[in-house]
């Protein structure tokens, strides 16, 4: 008999926050997706000329979380006045974003840490409403399984 495995959107609960700005939680409301990506590629290969090949473990959990929002939901609005607030902020309230996604179909955290914006979300203006993209950098980003 065919194993049966289900994933529901709405099972993802997602924390953003700042010491200083606050923070948003939500349950898919006026997010379309979000895409965890980490940076550091973990092996790197030297290649003598005998062709001997030396491998390294590379250390490293830093990566992107890239979350794409309704253009005039409630979490764009939020992102874009922490995006505002940070600008014109102290230099050391800069990378102190974090952010907790918790799948609970999926049994999965991600912890994300030490997050700066990539850059201000661009500003899409069409006949019909469209997705933001805020990217945010994260020095550690941790997955769990739960």
């Amino acid at each position: 008999m065919a194993t049966v495995n289900t994933y529901g959107f709405k099972d993802l609960a997602i924390t953003i926050s700042h010491p200083s700005y606050g923070s948003y939680s939500m349950q898919g409301e006026g997010v379309g997706e979000v895409t965890i990506t980490k940076s550091t590629d973990r092996t790197a290969h030297d290649i003598a000329a005998d062709g001997s090949v030396m491998v390294s473990k590379v250390e490293g959990n830093n990566g992107n979380a890239v979350i794409q929002t309704q253009q005039v939901s409630g979490i764009h609005k939020w992102m874009q006045g922490l995006f505002n607030y940070l600008v014109s902020a102290t230099t050391d309230e800069w990378a102190e974003i974090s952010l907790t996604i918790t799948s609970t179909s999926m049994g999965k955290t991600h912890y994300c840490s030490y997050g700066a914006f990539q850059k201000e979300a661009d500003n899409p203006y069409q006949s019909q409403g469209q997705r933001v993209s805020w990217t945010i950098m994260f020095a550690d980003i941790q997955n769990i399984m739960t």
